[in-house]
């Protein structure tokens, strides 16, 4: 079905460099003329919405939003009313794609655009503006000092040219995107749930051997400690503060963020990810001043935990840093982690990422609205230390055990991306024109009214649009 699309047969130039030609009746307008601002306030009793980046314009769950850092006020009477099919913008965020249509009608934060829209297909509108090349029309159209939160203008979004076929050809493009977009996701989720049950079966390997060891005969002794249990007799138990050097990071400004390369970067809670340190969205500090903050520099081997919502979806947010990941400078709300000779980094990290971290945590976290880990409760964590010798052979039982599994894992990762690729490229060619689905959607099977779920459809690790931004400014902690 896919392969046999063509271009349309008759093309115009739409004079805009970023969109090329598009079919000859469509029609080209600037988004400006579409769209009508919007500011009505003081209607707290409709739902409360929220615009991720993954999804666009959503319902938000206040019953299950345990770990949203996005403080919600006790009067909701100055949000914005949201009427369905409204065009929803973070300003801030307008740039990375946090926008989309409202399915519903709501209030959102005052902080947010809200538009009244001009298009006949709510989903037509949905699938154009949120598609890759609207997304980098809205990076153009946004600018400002603090990197990575750069403000949406006005009149450049106003200048966004808008393609616009006919009632029926909207329909009928949205019809036909839902047939391979529910493939590719009834994919996705499947590679996800091999993810998912891979690490589990990790987490059980590893949990076993650094709380156990390997020789399943020897002999145990109480810990002492609930969530511990027994440990091996020879093991000494100990608090985690007394075998690390712990520091917490600087509360740099953001008005001293710059944007050279040659700068040194900032590592925020954001770019913890569990395992690892993701660098897609950094801030840099002067490289001159570098001298000034010494004490703050992180060095390969130290260990990092995110301590504003520590544990996220696939673990804990607990990293090693590696050669990659230099020269960085901490900030506050991260800590720094050094071993002292008795532990060996690596298997202290499969200890904070273990079950027994997460055991420890949760009743510490319970009933609170906003996960924070003080400096005290990571050093108050008691865990059962063998031998550096018995150590490095835990973590070579380890290696063999999951290799196969860390395998398995990288190769869904990779799949799963270049389904997302394939996808959102799809998605692009249709919406603007490039391909021509009139003739390949009328031999289209009706598919369930029902849409189907794309809550699997976060990168691993990755928060959800408002989440992420209220992660990113505390970690910040520009204003302190």
């Amino acid at each position: 079905m896919i392969h046999d699309l063509k271009p349309y047969p008759a093309m115009k130039d739409s004079g805009v460099p970023w969109l090329g030609h598009v079919p000859e009746h469509w029609e080209v307008r600037s988004l400006g003329s579409l769209t009508r601002a919007r500011s009505e306030r003081g209607r707290a009793d409709l739902p409360l919405l929220s615009v991720v980046r993954e999804k666009g314009v959503i319902l938000r769950d206040l019953e299950n939003s345990e770990g949203n850092h996005n403080f919600i006020p006790d009067d909701l009477s100055n949000y914005k009313v949201v009427r369905e099919g409204n065009l929803v913008v973070n300003k801030m965020k307008a740039w990375q794609g946090s926008m989309g249509l409202a399915p519903l009608a709501g209030i959102v934060s005052p902080a947010y655009f809200v538009f009244d829209f001009d298009i006949q297909n709510r989903l037509f509108g949905q699938a154009l503006l949120r598609s890759k090349p609207y997304v980098g029309f809205f990076a153009r159209a946004s600018d400002g000092v603090r990197i990575g939160q750069w403000d949406l203008s006005i009149d450049g979004m106003k200048r966004i040219p808008v393609v616009i076929p006919s009632p029926a050809e909207q329909a009928a493009i949205v019809r036909f995107l839902d047939h391979p977009d529910r493939r590719i996701r009834r994919t996705i989720a499947a590679k996800q749930r091999l993810i998912k049950l891979l690490q589990e079966q990790k987490q059980v390997i590893i949990h076993q051997a650094v709380t156990r060891g390997l020789d399943p005969d020897v002999k145990l002794k109480p810990s002492g400690v609930e969530w511990l249990g027994d440990v091996p007799e020879g093991w000494e138990i100990t608090k985690l503060g007394r075998v690390v050097q712990l520091t917490t990071g600087f509360p740099f400004k953001s008005e001293g963020f710059s944007q050279s390369e040659e700068d040194i970067r900032l590592l925020r809670g954001i770019n913890v990810n569990p395992g690892n340190i993701r660098w897609e969205e950094f801030v840099r500090w002067p490289a001159p001043e570098r001298y000034k903050y010494s004490s703050f520099e992180l060095a390969q081997d130290d260990l990092v935990i995110g301590m504003d919502r520590p544990i996220v979806s696939n673990g804990v947010r607990a990293a090693a840093i590696t050669a990659n990941d230099l020269p960085s400078l901490l900030v506050q709300r991260v800590a720094r982690l050094r071993a002292s000779s008795s532990l060996v980094v690596k298997f202290a990290l499969y200890v904070l990422q273990g079950k027994g971290f997460s055991d420890y945590l949760t009743p510490i976290f319970t009933g609170i609205s906003v996960p924070h880990l003080s400096p005290e409760q990571i050093k108050s964590f008691i865990f059962a230390v063998p031998t550096v010798a018995e150590q490095q052979r835990i973590l070579s039982f380890i290696d063999k055990e999951t290799d196969i599994a860390n395998q398995a894992i990288s190769r869904a990762h990779i799949e799963i991306a270049l389904l997302r690729e394939y996808r959102t490229r799809l998605i692009a060619d249709v919406v603007t024109g490039k391909l021509d689905v009139r003739e390949a959607v009328a031999g289209l099977p009706e598919l369930d009214a029902e849409p189907l779920s794309d809550d699997l459809e976060l990168e691993d690790g990755e928060l959800e649009g408002e989440e992420a931004e209220a992660e990113a400014d505390a970690s910040e902690v520009v204003e302190a």
